[in-house]
C-alpha cells in the first residue's frame, strides 16, 4: 500500500476555509482506497511554523496514486488551493 501525506499552509489566514473546500473536492474522487482531510490542531507543544491542513490518502499503488492525479477533481482542487497556499509538503511512501 503507498501512504500520500501532503500539508498545506495557507498564504493568507482569512482563505483557510477556502483551502478547505478546495482540497475537499478531492474526496469525490473514486480512485482512493481511503482519502481524509483535516484542520491541523497545532497541539504539539514544540512551537514552531506548522501546517494548517493535511490531506492522507491511502493507495494500492503508484498506477492508483496515478489514476488519483489524473482524475478532473485533481486538478478542480489545484485551481483553487495553489493560489492562496504557501506551503506545500509532500511524501509518498510504502507501507507493508
Amino acid at each position: 500500500m503507498l501512504r500520500h501525506i501532503v500539508f498545506f499552509t495557507a498564504r493568507d489566514p482569512k482563505d483557510r476555509d477556502r483551502i478547505y473546500d478546495g482540497l475537499s473536492l478531492l474526496t469525490q474522487s473514486r480512485h482512493a482506497r481511503h482519502f481524509e482531510i483535516g484542520r491541523n490542531l497545532k497541539s504539539d507543544p514544540i512551537h514552531g511554523a506548522a501546517p494548517d491542513f493535511v490531506v492522507y490518502g491511502e493507495f494500492e499503488d503508484e498506477a492508483q496514486l496515478a489514476a488519483f492525479k489524473a482524475d478532473p477533481l485533481y486538478q478542480q482542487s489545484i485551481d483553487v488551493v495553489r493560489p492562496l497556499r504557501d506551503l506545500r509538503m509532500a511524501a509518498d511512501f510504502l507501507s507493508h
